[in-house]
């Protein structure tokens, strides 16, 4: 029997919290920059009873992510693709920040749409930061632009190379990964395949702990969390309760869908005075 192979990349709490809902009797290729993260979050998991292994992986080259394609293709079927790698703005550079985030995510979803396996599922994870943007921020040229230009095309766009603020460059590339996958899902429907992505809010990891305590940002996006009608930060177990739904036989009918998970954040920015 043809073994059935998820590829995921990053190996934080968010993708852990997937792998422990989808990964059962499949094999799971756990990929990240930091080889020994991902060796350690894979420990983990196969002490839990899971089949994983490891790899390193740059998003940001094109390289790295075919050598990943290539190397899930001969260990099987490639069911999955979970995408959860990223930046936030405290950790880089805007520049810094496109290459990994938007270009990164592309990338990915380029390669892989061209392998996956019939009725495979991809996922992206986004950023409640997409939904912040201004609704006339982006002419409908320059929205068509991040979603339907090559990778290589993206970096040159008049509107990503003019782009210093690192707040920005994050809510631009996940606002471009949010348009992605909706147009990758028409390509994915060849491959009988779906891609979505899920916009989430501040969910309680390392990267979220960052952002809490940014001397730039934090005080805002507490201030965001206890006003929020939920009142507070999700969990990666929450984010992953949703990608259950979307790569079960239940969620067939999600594709190209982006949805935003964020306990309300982004309705009470909006219409809350936040």
């Amino acid at each position: 029997m043809t073994e059935k192979v998820v590829v995921v990349i990053g190996s934080g709490a968010i993708a852990q919290a997937i792998i422990r809902r989808i990964g059962i009797g499949k094999h799971i290729l756990l990929t990240d920059i930091n080889l020994e993260h991902a060796k350690n979050s894979a420990q983990t998991l196969q002490h839990a009873g899971f089949n994983v292994s490891t790899a390193w992986i740059d998003v940001s080259n094109r390289e790295s992510v075919q050598n990943i394609a290539n190397q899930a293709v001969a260990m099987g079927d490639i069911v999955g693709v979970i995408h959860t790698a990223g930046l936030s703005p405290s950790q880089a550079s805007a520049q810094e920040i496109i290459k990994v985030d938007l270009y990164g995510a592309a990338l990915v979803l380029e390669i892989f749409g061209q392998v996956i396996s019939q009725s495979g599922v991809a996922l992206v994870i986004g950023s409640q930061s997409s939904h912040r943007l201004p609704i006339n921020e982006l002419t409908q040229e320059q929205a068509d632009s991040l979603a339907t230009s090559t990778p290589e095309e993206l970096l040159q766009l008049p509107l990503i190379q003019k782009i210093d603020d690192s707040l920005y460059a994050y809510q631009i590339s996940k606002k471009g990964n949010a348009l992605r996958c909706q147009y990758e899902a028409v390509r994915f429907a060849q491959r009988k395949a779906r891609v979505n992505c899920i916009s989430a809010g501040i969910i309680m990891t390392p990267l979220a702990y960052d952002e809490l305590n940014s001397p730039e940002r934090g005080a805002f996006y507490r201030q965001m969390l206890a006003k929020s009608p939920a009142g507070r930060a999700g969990t990666p177990d929450e984010i992953a309760a949703l990608a259950d739904l979307l790569f079960s036989d239940a969620g067939t009918y999600f594709s190209g869908s982006d949805i935003l998970m964020d306990g309300g954040a982004t309705a009470m920015f909006k219409y809350g005075g936040v």
